[in-house]
């Protein structure tokens, strides 16, 4: 694949004017196809007063540019002018050139000449209409000034309701536009954004490298994004698996259970804490760098991450859980789930069947390791930690893999608040293929057998692994 050029000209960069009514979802589109939460989008009629230009780039380099125009006021008036000042179809797209020129100042058409303006300068079209709405022939002036200015186009239906117009729509755009699609820029994922460009490679020859080069680099970017995520989760685990807390004991009579409790609390708010910066991470890396999430889900207010339905949800099964812990070297006789037996871990009875009829039970004591050491010098030191839970790292697997999957869904037109939903995990059937590598991987983070490196390189790859498997199998 050849690279793209290093400083290229202005003119070579595929420039799309978005154009249409108000509030059709212009500026959503351009949010999506820019990968850019910083597009103003409002439900309010006029938000977009003036053209703003958004570069969708890649390493530094701006692979095409998105312009966000202000919706058609007054396109029956212009186009009665066209229509009065032209003499024949070869002076078309002069015509339109000049009424930009003659009408730049006139505060009447400040709107159609701001919309114009970048079509006169050579921009593509994408005209959007709203599916969801009958057709009217007061779209017939917007869809001839746009023929008029002789601009390759491409018209897109966006379904803004449930009501589904999209056929009349269909026959009425066929007419104007060689290539018309329904498309929700809310909804559209990864793969049909990429495909709006590959559709626009094909009315520009000018333009067809370029495009198919930048798509071709927007695949591999997300490549590399969930690389990159599966890297963070990886890290995220070794550093949860390992995580102590220790502390000294100020007095021989001090209640080391107390402590203890205390030591816990804290391990547990740690890696809470891990966990939230890693879905930051991994947001980040997927150009979310504000987003808005619901406080009790992604924030892990309350102890999500050590509650029954976590557990439930994101952990292993039962019989996965022996073969897991027995692949991970636990003794036959105390391979358990993860029920405990009171306190604030308290998970109850409801998924605590023992494996294999198994009675013992990880009460909160021994759910968190506690080690009380003499340092001869007068004073013990407390340390609580690691969690000794076979289950626990599947759980943190299963709670990473569902998040990526949720903001690699999402669209950067979104603006409503994220909300993860815990039944969208049980679709990671792959988890189930990969215990055994994953539960001896496991094992050895726990045992200190591998360095902190090792094992991210070593568990990026199966999570990677896990990450591919899955879309391939689904179809995506």
């Amino acid at each position: 694949m050849n690279a793209l050029p290093s400083n290229p000209a202005a003119d070579e960069i595929p420039t799309f004017a978005i154009v249409g009514h108000p509030n059709k979802g212009k500026s959503s589109l351009v949010a999506t196809l820019a990968h850019d939460s910083d597009v103003q989008i409002s439900a309010q009629s006029g938000t977009t007063e003036f053209n703003q230009t958004f570069p969708m780039s890649v390493d530094g380099e701006v692979l095409y540019q998105l312009t966000d125009t202000p919706g058609f006021q007054r396109a029956r008036q212009v186009w009665d002018w066209l229509q009065k000042n032209s003499s024949s179809v070869a002076d078309r797209a002069q015509t339109v050139r000049n009424f930009v020129e003659q009408h730049r100042d006139n505060t009447l058409f400040t709107a159609e000449c701001e919309l114009l303006r970048p079509l006169t300068e050579g921009a593509g079209i994408l005209y959007v209409v709203d599916g969801s709405v009958p057709y009217g022939n007061e779209y017939d002036a917007e869809m001839e000034i746009l023929r008029w200015t002789g601009q390759p186009s491409m018209a897109l239906i966006n379904q803004i309701h449930d009501s589904d117009f999209h056929e009349e729509w269909e026959s009425a755009l066929s007419q104007y536009f060689r290539i018309v699609r329904r498309f929700n820029a809310q909804l559209a994922d990864f793969d049909r954004q990429l495909g709006l460009l590959s559709g626009f490679s094909e009315l520009n020859e000018n333009w067809r490298d370029r495009l198919l080069t930048a798509v071709n680099l927007l695949r591999r970017r997300r490549e590399g994004q969930r690389t990159a995520s599966a890297m963070v989760i990886a890290e995220l685990i070794h550093q949860a698996m390992t995580c102590q807390i220790d502390t000294e004991l100020p007095d021989q009579e001090n209640d080391s259970d107390s402590v203890a409790k205390t030591l816990r609390q804290e391990l547990q708010n740690s890696i809470v804490q891990m966990e939230s910066n890693a879905r930051q991470d991994i947001e980040r890396l997927y150009h979310f760098d504000r987003l808005d999430a619901e406080e009790d889900t992604l924030s892990l207010d309350h102890n999500q991450l050590f509650s029954a339905t976590s557990w439930e949800m994101f952990g292993l099964a039962k019989d996965q859980l022996l073969v897991a812990g027995a692949v991970g070297g636990a003794a036959t006789g105390g391979i358990v789930d993860i029920a405990t037996g009171g306190g604030s871990l308290m998970l109850g009875t409801g998924i605590g069947a023992i494996v294999g009829g198994v009675s013992a039970f990880l009460s909160e004591q021994k759910m968190f390791q506690s080690t009380l050491r003499k340092t001869g010098l007068g004073n013990d030191r407390l340390t609580v930690g690691p969690i000794e839970s076979v289950n626990f790292p599947y759980v943190l697997l299963g709670r990473a893999l569902n998040h990526v999957s949720v903001i690699e869904g999402r669209t950067h037109a979104r603006q409503d608040v994220l909300r993860i939903q815990g039944e969208e995990s049980r679709k990671w059937q792959q988890l189930s293929s990969m215990v055994k590598p994953l539960g001896a991987l496991f094992a050895d983070i726990k045992k200190q057998k591998l360095s902190r490196a090792e094992s991210g390189r070593q568990l990026s790859t199966l999570i990677l692994e896990i990450l591919k498997n899955e879309r391939s199998g689904s179809g995506e």
